[in-house]
């Protein structure tokens, strides 16, 4: 459906600019009223025109439906950062080649940056069929502007119907630029991906509302469906030795980045990185105090070095940096094991931890909702098991 705008008979009168409300009219110069790309056909407007110039039209689909034929493929942006491929791009291979099997298509990688075609073995060893290699100066150092381009330049040649990248500071950084100029949609931060072979349609599942939901969101009228994963979330997939694909050179004209980077400053490098530990020992609301998390960090320690990590409530609490946090505003994690202490286990928490190997739960509320997805859950006081934990890992 589209709204139709009889020009002839409207008479300028705003009505049914008022009352829209996604803001999808406005009066010309001439105060005749005009639609844009906003309107989602609700019809509010055209109930209060005096004079019933606007109406409802049936857009004929045919052609759009058929040009969503001509693409086909699922790509993954392949993120390197000075020349070294990040764990993302390998677990979005992993969860990529699922993807592109239900479909009966290639699974393909994008590698974007200056001096970086040494890595496409790797790329070919964890799953890609083809890698789509855009070496270019203006994409040695990251910057939204040309890696949007170079993006949505290939995304306009080749026509993939899926394209997956990390929700990294890179991902989130520019693939929302290239959904805009490829005229597509994008879902953020997704925690699970399948797909309905038979429409062919992306099934993007993410945390919505404030993570008290879980939304499954399609992209049934546009190509390329958009979408961008929390790392850590799919895992890490086996590489084989060996393997090889189709390696495509894209020489591309690029702008020149109107963003000079003048420096690179690594802010985890003196923080923990919860998000690649194999151990973490989480707190939460109960640990009641900042002093209390020395108790956590003896418990990593016992465990061998293993990382703190914290609930969205104690980060707020300023008991802990915001480096440690774990949750959908936080990191997303995928340890060995996971011991949660105090952690009452709300949705928002769970989303970024319930994908690790072992979950060991620690609270004195039986009903607390951590319990829901622990492998092992220790009804009790913190500040009486932790210690004895100690005690049994030191000797």
């Amino acid at each position: 459906m589209g709204l139709k705008i009889d020009l002839e008979t409207c008479i300028g009168c705003g009505a049914c600019v008022s009352a829209c409300p996604f803001g999808a009219l406005s009066q010309r110069a001439d105060a005749k009223v005009e639609v844009n790309e906003a309107c989602t056909a609700c019809g509010a407007c055209i109930e209060v025109c005096p004079v019933g110039a606007l109406s409802m039209e049936v857009v004929e689909k045919k052609e759009a439906a058929g040009s969503l034929d001509a693409y086909r493929g699922v790509w993954v942006f392949a993120e390197q950062r000075g020349g070294k491929l990040q764990e993302v791009a390998f677990e979005l291979l992993g969860e990529g080649r699922v993807l592109a099997d239900k479909l009966g298509v290639e699974l393909c990688a994008v590698l974007l940056g200056h001096g970086v075609k040494s890595c496409a073995a790797t790329l070919f060893e964890h799953g890609a069929d083809k890698i789509y290699v855009v070496d270019h100066p203006a994409l040695a150092v990251y910057t939204a502007e040309p890696y949007a381009e170079a993006m949505s330049a290939l995304i306009r040649k080749h026509k993939p119907e899926v394209v997956l990248a990390g929700a990294t500071s890179i991902g989130r950084g520019f693939i929302a630029r290239v959904a805009i100029q490829v005229k597509t949609g994008l879902t953020a931060d997704c925690t699970e991906l399948d797909v309905d072979a038979d429409k062919r349609l992306l099934l993007q599942t993410r945390p919505a509302f404030g993570g008290n939901i879980m939304a499954c969101i399609i992209c049934p009228d546009h190509r390329p469906q958009m979408a961008t994963v929390r790392p850590k979330v799919f895992k890490h997939p086996s590489p084989v030795a060996g393997r090889s694909g189709a390696l495509v050179e894209e020489k591309l004209d690029l702008k020149d980045p109107a963003v000079k980077v003048l420096e690179i400053v690594n802010a985890m490098q003196n923080e923990v990185n919860v998000a690649g530990a194999e151990f973490i020992v989480t707190g939460g609301r109960g640990m009641g105090a900042p002093e209390n998390f020395k108790l956590l960090a003896e418990l990593a320690e016992a465990l061998g070095g293993a990382a703190v990590g914290a609930s969205r409530a104690a980060v707020d609490a300023g008991w802990i940096s915001s480096f440690h946090q774990v949750g959908q505003t936080g990191k997303t994690v995928r340890p060995k094991i996971y011991i949660a202490c105090g952690v009452s286990g709300q949705i928002q928490h769970l989303v970024g931890m319930n994908s690790s190997d072992t979950i060991i739960a620690i609270n004195k509320d039986p009903d607390a909702p951590i319990f829901g997805v622990a492998d092992i859950g220790i009804v009790g006081d913190l500040f009486h098991v932790v210690p004895e934990l100690i005690k049994a890992l030191k000797r």
